[in-house]
């Protein structure tokens, strides 16, 4: 079975398979303009290449490793623009990292104040409970 349609590329429900990727998300990131419009068949058919499906790959993977849809569309940019270094890509990329790292913190925290939290909790079937007290205060 190929995955071209008339020999000339992929249809959405190909390319979603070959990526993981779900329908509605390729239609949502072709809407806001990260992916490029996709030339027709003459039955109405969108028909994708192999440069939306690397594209599509690399909008997926920014989004694995937690980067903004504003952040990957401004990669994009600097791909599509020819303009990019490496120096400017890893600043942006240690940006993130910051940002990353700061949620990390908070997560820690977080995670400090509810095991402390729920340590207090007995779990026994009595009315007062230390959770909501220390919620509420």
């Amino acid at each position: 079975m190929s995955d071209h349609v008339s020999g000339r590329g992929l249809q959405r429900a190909k390319l979603a398979q070959r990526t993981g990727c779900n329908l509605e998300t390729i239609r949502y990131y072709e809407k806001i303009g990260m992916m490029p419009d996709p030339p027709r068949m003459a039955s109405g058919y969108r028909v994708y290449s192999e440069s939306h499906v690397s594209r599509l790959r690399f909008i997926l993977r920014a989004r694995e490793l937690g980067f903004a849809i504003e952040q990957i569309r401004g990669l994009l940019d600097l791909v599509d623009g020819g303009t990019q270094t490496c120096a400017e890509v890893k600043e942006r990329t240690e940006r993130h990292l910051a940002d990353v790292r700061a949620k990390i913190a908070d997560l820690r925290r977080i995670e400090k104040v509810l095991a402390a939290t729920a340590a207090q909790c007995s779990g026994d079937d009595v009315p007062e409970c230390p959770v909501l007290e220390a919620l509420a205060s």
